[in-house]
């Protein structure tokens, strides 16, 4: 066969070949863009639920930490009119079906007041999560925590206004925050440069790459993005737990604080208003009044200082939330409750 004839079908046959090679390397590149965008896609919508969820359990958080410092704030009052009272008794501790709730302590509960009176005065300019913050780490703790003393070396309790709240957030508020109160602080670290790239990488091809190095970028975006999304999910499950959690601690605790306010606006009546000082001119009924708000106010103190996160010690793992912990709080304040005839 003469060389230009055999010349010439070779370069058909290259020419075949280079158009199918054109064309496989173009459905190639239509594959791994596809894969592409859809990996950005689901990133995209995993990243919009992480951020819904630490929204909402942030929230949640907070309010149950900002209704925890109002409880503990509103002790002082409760001094205020209990220490009016003359010749009263000694109000053990009472103990009683496994329930413990400590016997009244007046420089205790003023403490705490006073503590949370500084940190309800700092939570309403602080960043989202603070007051949630305090409830993951226990509020009485953080109340009492508040009245220690500042990084320069000067007691908080000693200092007023701005200063005070300022030395308190300083102090307690970037660890309460850390424990696990607020969406800033759920498990965003988790997630990494890597996981929160994914739409970079994605977005950040070159498209005059071959077919073979772009499906291979497709895979990698792909790989990342589930990767992300299982760090993700065990993120919002956590967060949801928390919530919840949170949002049956909160009923709990409110339950109590209205009998217990219930009970206060009795005593404020006998001691105030009826002007009665003398423990001896108390009827039975205005005795176990008396009694029963003490115990409510020390029941209060106690469930303020149920942690509602346990702190991992593996900063690669998520919080844990204090399940236990918080229901058994819950059991002992509906025991106390109706073994004292107050439900």
């Amino acid at each position: 066969m003469p060389l230009p004839l055999i010349l010439g079908i070779g370069a058909a046959i290259a020419g075949v070949a280079g158009v199918a090679s054109g064309i496989s390397g173009a459905a190639k590149m239509k594959e791994a863009n596809d894969t592409m965008q859809s990996a950005d896609s689901r990133h995209k919508r995993n990243i919009a639920r992480f951020e819904e969820q630490s929204k909402i359990t942030g929230s949640d958080m907070d309010d149950l930490g900002k209704k925890e410092l109002e409880i503990l704030n509103s002790f002082e009052k409760f001094t205020q009119v209990f220490e009016k009272i003359q010749v009263k008794p000694q109000f053990k501790t009472y103990n009683k079906d496994g329930v413990n709730i400590p016997e009244y302590n007046s420089e205790e509960l003023k403490k705490v007041s006073v503590g949370a009176g500084v940190l309800l005065g700092g939570i309403g300019g602080a960043a989202v999560g603070t007051a949630g913050g305090f409830a993951a780490a226990g509020a009485t703790t953080a109340a009492v925590m508040a009245l220690g003393t500042a990084s320069t070396g000067t007691a908080i309790a000693s200092l007023s206004g701005a200063a005070a709240t300022n030395a308190a957030l300083a102090a307690i508020g970037g660890g309460a925050i850390a424990a696990g109160g607020g969406g800033i602080a759920l498990g965003t670290t988790l997630l990494g440069a890597a996981t929160l790239g994914v739409g970079l990488l994605v977005g950040g091809v070159i498209f005059n790459v071959t077919g073979s190095s772009l499906s291979d970028k497709a895979d990698e975006a792909w790989s990342q993005m589930k990767k992300a999304e299982k760090e993700i999910d065990k993120i919002c499950s956590y967060m949801s737990d928390l919530r919840n959690t949170a949002k049956k601690f909160d009923e709990a605790l409110s339950s109590v604080n209205r009998i217990y306010k219930s009970h206060m606006n009795k005593l404020i009546d006998i001691v105030e208003i009826q002007k009665k000082t003398n423990w001896n001119t108390f009827s039975d009924e205005e005795k176990l009044i008396t009694e029963n708000t003490t115990l409510l106010v020390n029941l209060l103190f106690n469930m303020g200082k149920v942690k509602l996160v346990i702190v991992s010690e593996n900063e690669t793992e998520t919080n844990k939330v204090n399940t236990e912990e918080v229901n058994k709080s819950i059991e002992h304040a509906e025991l106390f409750l109706s073994k004292r005839g107050l439900v």
